[in-house]
């Protein structure tokens, strides 16, 4: 199964990307990861910069929207897709590398391959 990169950059739910989740929680499948520090909503490129505070030595971590299972408004909490290892692992975040092509198509490749062997 082939999986373009901008469906790893799109919720699976579009009502998600018409709210604010900066300073959300982030969850993943094994525990909590920090917290979002910016969250963009643009179709086809949204993502969320995760701040993983002390976890990962104040790594931040740029995760496609495609990632997101479950937002929870009420607590304030996104849950993904993702073992915090895959997180751990990924690419590190570079803000000046945001919005350039290859820099996304390389975070995009590394979840997307996450994703189909997840079966989503």
């Amino acid at each position: 199964m082939s999986m373009r990169t901008s469906d790893v950059y799109t919720y699976r739910d579009a009502s998600w990307a018409r709210g604010d989740i900066a300073g959300f929680e982030i969850e993943a499948r094994d525990g909590s990861i920090g917290k979002i520090d910016k969250a963009t909503n643009e179709t086809g490129t949204s993502c969320l910069v995760v701040d993983t505070g002390p976890w990962i030595f104040g790594k931040k971590v740029m995760l496609p929207a495609g990632v997101v299972r479950e937002i929870d408004v009420d607590s304030q909490t996104v849950f993904v897709d993702l073992t915090k290892d895959e997180i751990k692992n990924a690419p590190e975040y570079d803000d000046s590398l945001e919005n350039d092509a290859g820099y996304r198509d390389q975070i995009g490749s590394y979840y997307g391959a996450g994703m189909r062997r997840a079966g989503s």
